[in-house]
């Protein structure tokens, strides 16, 4: 359903900068960048369907992290420690 976000974000001088700054590295992770960008735009005001356009993403991607950095601010884009047990790789050839 398309429409208005309820997730309206203002960003503090402090906020864009760093989000900015994240977005502009090469160096930093692809999901920090895709993350920033996020944010940076539903700081415009752009729809979520129009941020999904332009990053390639679908709505419901887009409309999660904005949520997440509008109740969680900066701290909402770390990815959040996962249940389960960790992946268990034994070396090859080993057996």
């Amino acid at each position: 359903m398309a429409g208005s976000s309820p997730y309206v974000i203002k960003l503090s001088k402090q906020e864009r900068r760093v989000l900015e700054s994240v977005a502009a590295k090469y160096a930093s992770p692809y999901r920090d960048v895709v993350r920033a960008k996020i944010v940076l735009y539903a700081a415009r005001g752009w729809s979520n369907e129009e941020i999904g356009a332009r990053l390639d993403l679908p709505r419901q991607v887009v409309s999660k992290w904005r949520k997440r950095f509008f109740e969680q601010r900066l701290a909402g884009l770390e990815d959040r420690s996962r249940r389960g047990r960790p992946p268990v790789f034994s070396p090859p050839g080993g057996g």
